[in-house]
């Protein structure tokens, strides 16, 4: 297969001119795929730096080489609006976060440094582009039995055996092992060992191991006793035009959706989502005491400064400590 049929299936931009306005487009999304990146991660680049040429060639109408801080700074107001287009030319109807715009520039720094690696020109340095500074926001997680009635809530919900003990597994999947929502949905049934340990190739193309607790593996082990396909997918669609496919797995969206659909049934008024499934796996390993350096191991964190972000959102173990530990309790 192609490069262009491997990265380029799902972009909708037909212009020539958006790829001729950044220069070596096509190799660096092939750097990136040689050295492993997933489909997915390529996918972003290309989306992100399409855009950028597409506000080159229709907002700024300069060249490439051209580009300086001024419009740098420019492209980061233009993210900013709500009058900039998509790629299929239709009108924004809301704001980038900045966490979104961030991911943006340093997509475009990633690129300005491919060309410095291979001694190609370029107009600024990567670090001349600077990220906007993230606000400080405290991550709000469910309470822990809200958590279990949600992960336990398809066994109530859930009509069809195989969609609700499917489910079921799922969620439980999610809370045992803290993996993200991608992660979960690219496993195979021979990832997991005897013993509940699965290694995973997770974002970055990190490798690491997580763990399932019994609890978890015995719903999986029941979920799989009752399929009756050769599917290598762990989860599998039911439903839908290509649930009869032989690599068929489960959308992100419809994991979101149903996480959404039993929140609000059991009126659980905290926002929940999969990722909030590994938020609440951090936090509630943080207030047993777990030491933050093995649950960034566990996360697939790079740094000890992302894990802690996790960890701040437990309240309770705050109150705990101070409870225990001030000198004049």
């Amino acid at each position: 297969m192609s490069l262009k049929k491997l990265v380029f299936h799902r972009t909708d931009v037909s212009s020539a001119s958006f790829h001729e306005a950044i220069p070596h487009l096509d190799d660096f999304l092939l750097h990136l795929q040689t050295n492993n990146f997933s489909p997915e991660t390529i996918y972003n680049y290309e989306r992100d730096l399409l855009l950028f040429s597409f506000f080159l060639v229709h907002d700024v109408g300069v060249p490439f080489s051209s580009v300086n801080k001024l419009i740098i700074d420019r492209y980061k107001a233009y993210l900013c609006s709500k009058d900039r287009k998509t790629l299929e030319g239709l009108d924004c109807q809301k704001r980038l976060s900045i966490s979104s715009m961030n991911r943006m520039l340093s997509s475009l720094r990633r690129y300005l440094k491919y060309h410095i690696d291979f001694d190609y020109p370029v107009p600024l340095p990567p670090e001349a582009i600077k990220l906007s500074k993230m606000p400080r926001t405290q991550a709000r997680v469910a309470e822990f039995d809200e958590l279990v009635r949600l992960i336990e809530s398809p066994a109530e919900f859930e009509k069809n055996k195989e969609v609700r003990m499917r489910n079921r597994a799922m969620l439980e999947t999610l809370f045992a092992t803290g993996m993200r929502i991608a992660e979960l949905i690219s496993l195979n049934r021979d990832q997991i060992d005897r013993t509940g340990r699965i290694f995973i190739r997770g974002k970055g193309n990190k490798e690491r191991f997580v763990y399932l607790t019994d609890r978890a593996k015995k719903h999986i082990d029941e979920y799989i006793l009752i399929r009756n396909d050769e599917s290598p997918a762990l989860f599998i669609p039911y439903r839908g035009r290509n649930h009869a496919k032989e690599k068929a797995r489960i959308s992100p969206n419809y994991l979101q959706m149903k996480i959404k659909q039993y929140r609000e049934r059991l009126g659980i008024n905290v926002p929940t989502s999969a990722h909030s499934l590994r938020h609440g796996f951090a936090t509630y390993l943080a207030e047993q005491g777990a030491n933050p350096a093995a649950i960034q191991v566990l996360l697939g964190h790079q740094s000890l400064h992302t894990t802690t972000r996790y960890v701040h959102a437990s309240d309770k173990y705050a109150e705990h400590t101070h409870k225990k530990f001030h000198p004049l309790k």
